[in-house]
């Protein structure tokens, strides 16, 4: 019984070390991800703003920092974790600060006035649009939301929506992905270590209570089998 007591807990052992080296290999794989995208996100320099209180700022006002935030959590409902924010590291490098980022161009997107200049006349649906320049609102419209047959309209979408812009929401969007996957992996690291320990001292426990010596019980008294014609006899003090 003992043996297979002990054959249980080396196995035990076994495969605790091996959860353990995964997740040491898994935590510097991890890390070498996190260096990879610090080093990135340094070399393109961008940063977000903060004020003297440690608050976010968009164009110098926490109004607008928040009108961001709320298109970032109430719109597209993205789960922002607030301790990803600190004013003493304004490098945008975390999961959180990717979406922010990207909803700040968003935002500005949006929200902005483009100017449309006709050299000539336009007609559309019976309206006729003069040659000349028109300031054309965004409104909150997204690339399919514009009309690409209206005059004014067709030409706000692409100047609005340009090629920058989709290159910029693209980027920043990878970098929020790269992020949660990155905090993914060191969970999952964290965990594949944590099982190799519960195996480990599992494995170690058994053995160690396998290779316990059985204890002698000697009884106080002698057995009736052993007394001579029945008498009973006083143990030895």
């Amino acid at each position: 019984m003992k043996k297979r007591l002990s054959i249980i807990g080396y196995g035990l052992l076994v495969v605790g070390m091996i959860f353990v080296v995964t997740g040491a290999v898994a935590y510097s794989r991890v890390q070498q991800g996190y260096d990879s995208l610090q080093a990135f996100s340094a070399a393109q320099n961008v940063t977000l703003s903060y004020n003297d209180d440690g608050q976010l700022t968009d164009r110098g006002t926490t109004e607008g920092a928040d009108t961001i935030m709320a298109l970032v959590t109430d719109e597209w409902n993205y789960p922002v974790n607030n301790s990803d924010f600190d004013s003493n590291d304004p490098l945008v490098n975390t999961g959180s600060e990717y979406m922010y980022q990207m909803a700040t161009i968003v935002t500005h997107v949006l929200h902005g006035t483009q100017t449309i200049v006709l050299a000539e006349d336009a007609e559309y649906n019976g309206e006729v649009f003069a040659a000349g320049s028109y300031d054309f609102d965004v409104d909150g419209r997204y690339w399919t939301d514009f009309d690409r047959s209206h005059p004014l309209e067709g030409v706000a979408r692409g100047q609005a929506w340009s090629g920058t812009v989709h290159g910029l929401v693209g980027e920043l969007g990878v970098g929020a992905v790269t992020a949660s996957t990155l905090q993914m992996g060191l969970a999952m690291s964290g965990l594949f270590a944590g099982l190799g320990l519960v195996f480990a001292l599992s494995g170690g426990g058994i053995v160690w209570a396998a290779r316990a010596k059985d204890k002698v019980i000697i009884p106080d008294t002698i057995p009736e089998a052993l007394l001579a014609n029945g008498k009973t006899k006083e143990p030895v003090a």
